[in-house]
């Protein structure tokens, strides 16, 4: 009659979202303004001018059968050479417009890629602590997934366990830097530690093993931090990219797949792109916002707003006696939960009203994500409820 194996993701939503669903409904109870929902990473910071001159621009002189139009299955040609002229600009890179397909935002991105490179056998590594639905998208696209502990002391991948991890059958290895849920941004040093393993691992195997660079924060960094471009360093990377947090469009889904020259088969991976973003139905993504971000590119929301919510944040936490790294990017603090069982904190924190999701479901067990991306003045009146959570460990 219907899938069991849909049924069952239909019917186990993802912890965050559930968080986010209990927080509007518990809104209804006490109000909105006594809820603390650091549940999920929805940007509260305005997108910046220039997005709604341009719809409004757009608007005004583009033919509404073009704005709303289909554009190519691969996505506009304007947007995509403007993309490749500012990734070249600022990262010293050679791409064409045909290295890029673009998507309705990350999640197709990631989506479409893995169905692409995945054939029967295959395996996917993820390093945890990951954002849960990478488990979906590979374990979806056929591919056995194998996770391996980021170091539990800096949270920077562990490349021992890497490197056992990697067998004949490895396809290929998810980064996220910035980190969800983490924060931790890999620098130009681990950047290449993780080049050499994998290409020292493809020598042994005799064939490619891809990185797949899941780039939705890469603005995000704060305090001097650099988030290095991966294909300068390796160059079986694959880029999937979103829009949604640099310029605070979450609910517009646009981002693209980047797939550089140099890549092993790397006009072959681009037309199984092609054939994934089809069988999957994910062709022409959003039409007027591939023209908006055209027109946008290398602009960015008050991203500042976020480090200063970061640094009362982090203040507040360990002044209480809270152990967490302090992020060098994202909107995420990743907290030690003071008890073995993040869950049962997280209902504990429920009794003050502070919403947290527990780390289990991002496969490093033990931690909370506070999502910080949201209003300075949350996190202030906050502070009250963090202080009689804290009287109730230490």
């Amino acid at each position: 009659m219907y899938s069991k194996e849909m049924y069952e993701l239909g019917a186990h939503s993802s912890v965050i979202r559930e968080i986010f669903e209990y927080a509007k409904k518990r809104s209804a109870v006490v109000g909105k303004e006594n809820i603390y929902d650091f549940s999920i990473g929805n940007p509260n910071i305005p997108a910046p001018d220039i997005v709604d001159e341009t719809i409004k621009k757009l608007i005004d002189t583009m033919p509404s059968a073009d704005l709303h139009g289909y554009t190519s299955a691969v996505g506009d040609n304007g947007t995509r050479q403007a993309i490749a002229d500012y990734l070249n600009k600022t990262h010293g890179t050679s791409f064409r417009k045909e290295n890029f397909y673009m998507t309705a935002g990350a999640a197709a991105s990631l989506t479409i890629t893995l169905h692409a490179l995945a054939e029967e056998g295959d395996e996917v590594i993820l390093i945890a602590p990951f954002f849960p639905e990478y488990k979906v998208f590979a374990e979806g696209a056929g591919m056995k997934v194998k996770i391996v502990l980021s170091d539990p002391d800096t949270l920077l991948p562990d490349y021992d366990a890497i490197e056992k991890a990697i067998n004949e059958h490895t396809k290929a290895i998810i980064v996220n830097s910035p980190n969800n849920p983490s924060g931790v941004v890999l620098s130009e040093e681990e950047i290449k530690k993780l080049a050499a393993l994998l290409e020292k691992k493809e020598k042994e195997n005799g064939k490619p093993i891809y990185l797949i660079a899941d780039e939705p924060y890469r603005e995000l960094v704060y305090g001097g931090a650099k988030a290095p471009y991966i294909t300068k360093y390796y160059r079986d990377t694959v880029v999937c990219y979103s829009f949604s947090k640099c310029l605070s469009l979450p609910g517009e889904r646009i981002g693209y797949i980047l797939v550089p020259d140099e890549a092993e088969n790397s006009k072959e991976v681009f037309t199984a792109v092609c054939g994934a973003g089809r069988m999957l139905g994910f062709v022409c993504a959003p039409s007027m916002y591939q023209f908006v971000v055209r027109d946008c590119i290398g602009k960015t929301a008050d991203l500042s707003i976020y480090e200063k919510n970061r640094d009362l944040l982090v203040s507040t936490v360990e002044c209480l006696g809270f152990s967490c790294a302090k992020p060098d990017g994202a909107f995420y603090l990743f907290m030690k939960s003071p008890e073995p069982d993040a869950a049962a904190f997280c209902e504990m924190a429920k009794k003050y009203e502070l919403l947290f999701v527990p780390s289990d479901s991002f496969g490093f067990p033990g931690y909370v994500r506070i999502a910080y991306c949201v209003s300075h003045d949350m996190i202030e009146r906050s502070i009250p409820a963090f202080e009689k959570l804290a009287k109730e460990y230490f």
